[in-house]
């Protein structure tokens, strides 16, 4: 392995959906850039877990003092493509109070009767914040595509909206992480399976999750879809091979870490004599 982090290459741009991007050719199995073990990768998560929490430590004390900065990782995939873990692990990373995390269900009827960026745009991360997005804004032109719940020219409608809205959020200081994670239908057969075999994991279990696996092909081209229509220079997509847990996890946490350590945050300036508050505390 070369480097601080263990990868040949930082992810940002080995995982970087480029021009001529297509997702057949990803290997959902493969481990770009890194060299190491699945031991190594343990290893150097756990080890860039404190630098994690610095950071965004960093990040929430710059907005106490008038920073506008914060950051909004949008996480897309398939059913049991690990998103839940990732986000377990990098909140357990984390102070709470510093993140806004947002798991998006079914919309409501309430949220039907207005334009689907409504519900999302009241989640958006506020200054100082690390907002998660587990699925998002993306999943009214993936699902809608698949099952042809919106004609083709809304679907382009939408992508159009949420370009704009995503500039919008670049513009109000907004850095914004979109990751697909991407897995095989095999790897999800077996993932499925260990659900249905270990009784504390059949929650988890949804039929909906079976009788999507029928479109797999579909949500594959609605992907490349998304990824073509809205892979901009603010917002650029990042596809993340998944089948390998470990792998994915380290591969989002190093595209959260280079893009809070891109933001040049700075500890806020004392604004008090320090040698004199110090000099008060030790007469106290």
């Amino acid at each position: 392995m070369s480097g601080a982090t263990g990868f040949d290459q930082h992810p940002s741009e080995t995982l970087r959906a480029g021009k001529g991007f297509s997702l057949a050719d990803v290997d959902p199995d493969s481990t770009p850039g890194f060299k190491g073990t699945k031991e190594d990768g343990q290893a150097l998560l756990a080890e860039l877990d404190d630098e994690l929490a610095q950071l965004q430590e960093k990040l929430f004390a710059e907005s106490r003092f008038g920073g506008r900065k914060r950051i909004l990782l949008i996480l897309q995939a398939m059913d049991t493509a690990g998103k839940g873990g990732i986000v377990n692990h990098m909140m357990a990373a984390m102070d709470p109070q510093g993140v806004q995390f947002k798991a998006f269900k079914a919309p409501t009827d309430e949220e039907k009767s207005y334009d689907f960026l409504w519900r999302i745009e009241k989640e958006v991360p506020a200054a100082g914040m690390v907002g998660v997005f587990d699925r998002s804004h993306y999943e009214d032109v993936l699902i809608h595509r698949v099952h042809r719940w919106a004609s083709p020219e809304e679907i382009k409608r939408r992508y159009v909206a949420i370009n704009e809205f995503e500039a919008r959020l670049s513009g109000s200081g907004t850095t914004v992480v979109k990751v697909m994670l991407h897995i095989s239908g095999e790897e999800q057969k077996e993932r499925l399976l260990a659900r249905l075999d270990n009784p504390a994991k059949h929650w988890k279990y949804s039929r909906g999750d079976l009788d999507e696996r029928a479109f797999w092909e579909d949500y594959m081209n609605a992907y490349q879809a998304a990824i073509d229509e809205t892979n901009t220079a603010n917002a650029p997509w990042h596809v993340v091979p998944a089948n390998k847990k470990w792998f994915a996890r380290i591969a989002v946490q190093q595209l959260l870490l280079g893009a809070l350590n891109g933001m040049d945050l700075q500890w806020p300036k004392a604004e008090f004599d320090v040698a004199l508050e110090r000099e008060l505390v030790v007469r106290s």
